[in-house]
């Protein structure tokens, strides 16, 4: 039987409306998966059996993380979040740790799981931690903007076998202080995290960049998408 993945939902305030790029369901298509958007809900209960019927579980891109989840408050005119998508995807990573279920971070999805589990962002890296690295490229998205470094040993070098790649950005947030159950395993020229994982856990992986965009151009974003979905036909990772 295919995995099935709950992928959590892209909210649009102006439309009043749930919407999902189609990258994210073809990556987890097109490497066994079957995708599974959630729903704009708070309700735990139905959340919590939702979470029970899913393999595992891809958070994605889009709303700046509110610096609430952090203890923080928000620089004025440079954050945009909802805290409703704050609030489900809080319960929703709680109760995937809780279950020990596979875990995908993508770009928000990295910098929600760090500031979840007690880690820090930046709310804003051209003021906070201006550098000349390119993390917010235009069109098209699919092309790499910067080299990242994959740090030895971690899982992500291990299973691309490489000690740098090339990767597409589209952030103005990053990871300024890592969560204490996570370790980083890239690092962007000027510093800024660009992937982690959780050490211990059969599978916690979050990455800065999009392989969602760059899945049908490039290898390495294949191999993370199927590293995510063999890891719940696995005992460990």
């Amino acid at each position: 039987m295919k995995p099935v993945v709950g992928i959590m939902p892209l909210w649009d305030k102006e439309k009043d409306s749930l919407w999902m790029l189609p990258e994210y369901n073809d990556g987890i298509i097109k490497s066994g998966g079957i995708p599974l958007i959630f729903p704009f809900s708070l309700e735990r209960d139905d959340l919590k059996e939702l979470c029970r019927l899913c393999d595992g579980f891809l958070f994605t891109g889009g709303h700046d993380v509110s610096p609430e989840e952090y203890g923080e408050k928000p620089i004025e005119g440079l954050v945009s979040s909802c805290r409703m998508r704050d609030c489900l995807e809080r319960i929703v990573l709680e109760d995937a740790i809780d279950r020990r279920k596979p875990i995908l971070g993508i770009c928000r999805g990295l910098q929600f799981i760090n500031a979840c589990l007690g880690g820090t962002l930046y709310q804003d890296l051209p003021t906070q931690h201006p550098s000349e690295i390119c993390h917010r490229q235009k069109a098209p998205y699919h092309s790499p903007a910067h080299s990242i470094s994959l740090l030895p040993s971690s899982p992500i070098c291990n299973l691309l076998k490489r000690d740098s790649i090339e990767v597409n950005s589209r952030h103005h947030q990053a990871i300024k202080e890592l969560a204490p159950q996570l370790e980083a395993m890239a690092l962007s020229p000027d510093g800024v995290v660009e992937a982690i994982h959780m050490p211990g856990y059969p599978f916690l992986w979050a990455v800065q960049w999009h392989p969602e965009h760059s899945y049908t151009s490039d290898e390495n974003s294949r191999m993370i998408f199927k590293a995510f979905i063999d890891s719940m036909t696995e005992k460990e990772v």
